[in-house]
């Protein structure tokens, strides 16, 4: 019986200032709120985070208003549900207010084995992957999926 693999997400945003700004409080106060929305949420399996408790020490491109977060889930199902559904989403509705429109990719999804953990760097490759070949079955974005066996689904 073949593995089932587990989905690993990544996503970066770029603040409009850095966190440690008054511009970016009312998001940076909502932080603890979606963390534990996530863990929460059906499918949740596990998320990054340093030694404070999230991801908003994490440097990303050498830029201090990129903000970084990565997570794993059972299923595309279960990332959407909590993306789209769970109380994530009132935080979502409002990224505009806090956050620059990306030029370059700013979401990768692609699948894992379920005792990997991925790092920062396998994030980063991912990215760099979808940046330079669009969405393949080893990194991908909700626009364009692919199921665990590199099947696209639309």
């Amino acid at each position: 019986m073949a593995t089932r693999l587990y989905l690993a997400q990544a996503n970066i945003a770029t603040g409009i200032a850095p966190l440690d700004h008054p511009s970016m409080k009312s998001f940076v106060d909502k932080i603890t709120f979606i963390n534990e929305a996530a863990e929460n949420a059906p499918g949740f399996v596990w998320r990054f985070q340093t030694e404070e408790g999230d991801a908003t020490g994490v440097r990303i491109y050498g830029d201090s208003r990129i903000i970084f977060n990565m997570s794993v889930w059972v299923s595309i199902d279960d990332l959407k549900w909590y993306t789209y559904n769970s109380d994530h989403l009132s935080v979502f509705k409002r990224r505009k207010e806090w956050f620059s429109k990306m030029s370059r990719p700013h979401s990768v999804l692609w699948w894992i084995h379920p005792s990997t953990r991925p790092t920062v760097e396998d994030a980063l490759e991912k990215l760099a992957a979808l940046e330079k070949d669009g969405p393949r079955p080893d990194a991908f974005t909700f626009s364009k999926l692919f199921d665990a066996s590199g099947k696209a689904l639309r």
